[in-house]
C-alpha cells in the first residue's frame, strides 16, 4: 500500500454532505487535507472519484430529501455538480493544487473509442500536476442514477488509469461480519477472496439516507478491481489517512488476478448487452469450464436485437447469465444457425458461416452477484 505511486480514491455522499442535503465544508476540507499530503509529501497521483451532486443539490433547491423521480434527481445534480466542483476547487487551492472535472457515464466506459480518450484525459492531467475529480455524469445519465453509485465507477477508473490501489470511503469503518454497532459484530480485516465472504450479510445503504450505494456496491467494485489486479482498502473517511499510510485500518482486499485487458474488463463490467444466445448444458460447460468459443451447434435461442459486433449474454437453459460476450452475427441470421455445425453451415450459406459465434477472444465469464 505505502508502494503504491497511483491512487484513485472513491468517496461517498454520507462522507461529505448532512442528511438533509447540502455540502460539509468541514468534511470537504478534511479529506482535501489527507489527499493533498499524500500527493505532496510522498509523491503521489492522485483520482478521486466523489459522488455528492445529487446530494449538494437538495437544500440549495428547497429539497428535503433525495426525491425518487428522475427529473428531479437530474436537476438537483445539475445544481450540486457546480456547487462540488466548487468546493474541492477552493479546498485544493489552500495547496496551490488545481483541479479537474471529469464526468463519465458508463457509455464512456463502454464505447472503445471513448474510453481511450478518458484515459487521455486522466493521464494528462495527472501529467500535468492537477487532481482529476471524476463524477457519474448524473444530469444525463439513467440507468445509474436508478441503479448503481461511483464504487463501480470507481474501480472502472482504477482500471482505466493503471493505478495501484483503489480506496474506497464510506461511513463505516470496514466491512464487518454483521451489522456494524450490533453485539458480536467484528470488523473483516482481509479478504483474501470471495470465499471469505462466503456468509457473510452485506448490508445495503448507508445511514445517512443521500446516497445510492452500500456495502454490496462496494464489495462488488473490490471485486472487480482486485479481479483486475489492483488490491483495495475499503475503511470510513475519517479513517483515509490511516489507509494511505498502510496502517491497520478497514478492510484491506487482495488482489486475486492479473490486470485484464481494458476491452475484457469493459466487457464484463461495463458494457450494456444487447440481446442474449440461450445455450445447451454441453455449451455452458464449454464456454464456462473449458473457455472455449461458442459456436452454433450449442446454441438453442436467440433473444433480442443486435448487430454484429454488439455485446451480447450468454445464458444457461435455466435462463441464468454465465458469461458475456461480443458476437459476430446479426440477430436475424442466428436462428437458422441453431444447434448446426460450422461445416454443415459453410457448405450450404458459405465460408462467411464456418466460424464461432462468439469467440473465446471476446468473451468473459460472468460471476454470480453479490445480494443483500
Amino acid at each position: 500500500m505505502t508502494g503504491a505511486r497511483r491512487v484513485v480514491v472513491k468517496v461517498g455522499s454520507s462522507s461529505l454532505t448532512t442528511a438533509s442535503g447540502g455540502l460539509d465544508a468541514d468534511r470537504v476540507d478534511a479529506l482535501v487535507d489527507v489527499l493533498a499530503k499524500v500527493r505532496d509529501g510522498g509523491g503521489r497521483e492522485v483520482v478521486l472519484v466523489s459522488s455528492g451532486a445529487i446530494a449538494a443539490g437538495l437544500a440549495p433547491l428547497g429539497l428535503v430529501r433525495r426525491p425518487k423521480d428522475l427529473a428531479r434527481q437530474q436537476a438537483a445534480a445539475s445544481v450540486g455538480q457546480g456547487l462540488l466542483v466548487a468546493r474541492y476547487t477552493a479546498s485544493f487551492a489552500r495547496y496551490g493544487v488545481r483541479v479537474g472535472q471529469v464526468l463519465l457515464t458508463a457509455d464512456d466506459t463502454s464505447r472503445r473509442g471513448h474510453y481511450r480518450n478518458a484515459y487521455s484525459t486522466l493521464d494528462k492531467l495527472l501529467d500535468m500536476g492537477a487532481v482529476p475529480v471524476v463524477n457519474e455524469n448524473d444530469t444525463v445519465a439513467t440507468d445509474e442514477i436508478r441503479f448503481g453509485d461511483n464504487d463501480r465507477l470507481a474501480a472502472l477508473v482504477a482500471h482505466l488509469v493503471h493505478a495501484d490501489l483503489l480506496v474506497l470511503l464510506s461511513d463505516v469503518d470496514g466491512l464487518y461480519d454483521g451489522p456494524p454497532g450490533t453485539p458480536g459484530a467484528a470488523r473483516i480485516a482481509e479478504v483474501t477472496g470471495p470465499g471469505d465472504l462466503a456468509g457473510v450479510t452485506i448490508g445495503s445503504a448507508g445511514k445517512a439516507g443521500v446516497g445510492t450505494g452500500g456495502m454490496v456496491t462496494k464489495v462488488e467494485a473490490a471485486n472487480i478491481a482486485t479481479a483486475a489486479g489492483i488490491p483495495v482498502v475499503l475503511t470510513s473517511a475519517s479513517r483515509a489517512a490511516d489507509a494511505l499510510a498502510g496502517r491497520d485500518t478497514g478492510t484491506y482486499f487482495h488482489r486475486t488476478g492479473r490486470r485484464s485487458a481494458d476491452r475484457l474488463l469493459w466487457l464484463a463490467h461495463a458494457s450494456t448487452p444487447q440481446g442474449a444466445l440461450i445455450l445447451d448444458d454441453g455449451a455452458v460447460r464449454a464456454v464456462v469450464d473449458r473457455r472455449t468459443s461458442l459456436l452454433p451447434a450449442g446454441i438453442s435461442a436467440v433473444e433480442g436485437e443486435f448487430s454484429a459486433g454488439d455485446p451480447v449474454e450468454l445464458r444457461d437453459p435455466q435462463g441464468v447469465p454465465v458469461a458475456r460476450g461480443l458476437v459476430n452475427f446479426d440477430a436475424k441470421e442466428i436462428p437458422q444457425l441453431l444447434g448446426r455445425s460450422t461445416r454443415d453451415l459453410a457448405r450450404e450459406l458459405g465460408p462467411a458461416y464456418e466460424r464461432e459465434v462468439v469467440h473465446r477472444d471476446d468473451l468473459v465469464i460472468l460471476t454470480p452477484r453479490l445480494t443483500p
